[in-house]
């Protein structure tokens, strides 16, 4: 039975950590190299760890230079045939380890495997289903985005990628998937294997207009990249749809529909039919700058219907 690791950063996040914790520790049918890599909480956190420690491969609660740093340094410490990271306030659902393994072992020449997954609230109530395709390396350049507690790798190929770069904050996850598509196929799985968390002080929730921000330089990065640039010259348009398309999306949900319109306006322009998929996010835009009231449920409801 392959060794599959997995990684979860910790930071100031007591309230959901503990679950985070048993939902690695109590997968089945699968062996798990459990690390936990802490920034030096000061919430009870370390409490929370020190109670699971002797269930875990490896731990430690030192400074670090964010997000990025944190999970390389597991991910480095890491030697499973397979690896994974699930950040402190996202859950695996029963089995997932276990079906990524198996998904694995039986594709060798896939660099990575991803399943479905859905959205919860503090209280872990289902909020969302988030279904994905069968997409490669194209989609994935036209932003089309993954639910990353349902990511599973394959180490050798990340090492080849040469793990997350640190200097992404907020779209460092789907920058390591286009570097690692770019090495072996990937594959998705038709499986639900993971719960993200939908809270405040999540990042995504917290600092849209980061991921807005990281979303264009993410573009400008796809074409400085030699193998990369031929790819979007031949798709252009569907591409830089995808990424104004995203851009608008976290600016509204940064409570600036103004500039979200302008960003959706030149997703039209460049592919209407896909930029059209986000049409809701669209009206919500215009009844915003209108006036609208009593909307933000409504769309908080839509946004969990992903990216």
């Amino acid at each position: 039975m392959a060794l599959v690791s997995i990684v979860t950063p910790s930071y100031n996040q007591s309230a959901f950590l503990e679950e985070t914790i048993l939902s690695v520790l109590e997968q089945e049918d699968v062996d798990i190299e459990y690390i936990i890599i802490d920034g030096c909480s000061t919430d009870g956190s370390l409490d929370i760890i020190e109670k699971y420690a002797g269930r875990l491969a490896w731990w430690v609660s030192e400074s670090d230079s964010g997000q990025a740093d944190a999970i390389n340094k597991g991910l480095r410490r890491a030697t499973g045939e397979y690896i994974a990271w699930l950040n402190s306030d996202d859950l695996y659902l029963p089995g997932a380890v276990a079906q990524a393994a198996a998904a694995l072992g039986a594709n060798p020449e896939v660099g990575f495997v991803f399943g479905d997954a859905i959205t919860i609230d503090t209280q872990g109530g289902k909020l969302n289903e988030l279904t994905f395709g069968d997409w490669g390396l194209e989609e994935l350049m036209a932003f089309r985005i993954i639910c990353q507690p349902a990511v599973f790798m394959r180490r050798s190929v990340l090492e080849k990628a040469s793990y997350l770069d640190t200097t992404y904050h907020y779209m460092l996850d789907h920058q390591l998937w286009l570097r690692l598509a770019r090495i072996a196929p990937i594959q998705h799985i038709p499986s639900t294997w993971a719960a993200a968390r939908h809270h405040p002080e999540a990042k995504n929730v917290a600092q849209p207009a980061g991921f807005s921000d990281e979303t264009m330089r993410l573009l400008e990065w796809m074409w400085e990249q030699p193998d990369l640039a031929p790819l979007i010259a031949s798709n252009r348009r569907r591409v830089e749809a995808g990424a104004y398309r995203l851009n608008g999306r976290y600016l509204l949900d940064g409570g600036s529909p103004g500039p979200a319109l302008g960003a959706y306006g030149n997703a039209l322009v460049r592919s209407p039919r896909f930029a059209l998929q986000h049409w809701h996010r669209m009206l919500y835009a215009m009844l915003s700058m209108v006036g609208g009231k009593n909307l933000d449920q409504v769309y908080y409801r839509v946004r969990q219907q992903g990216k």
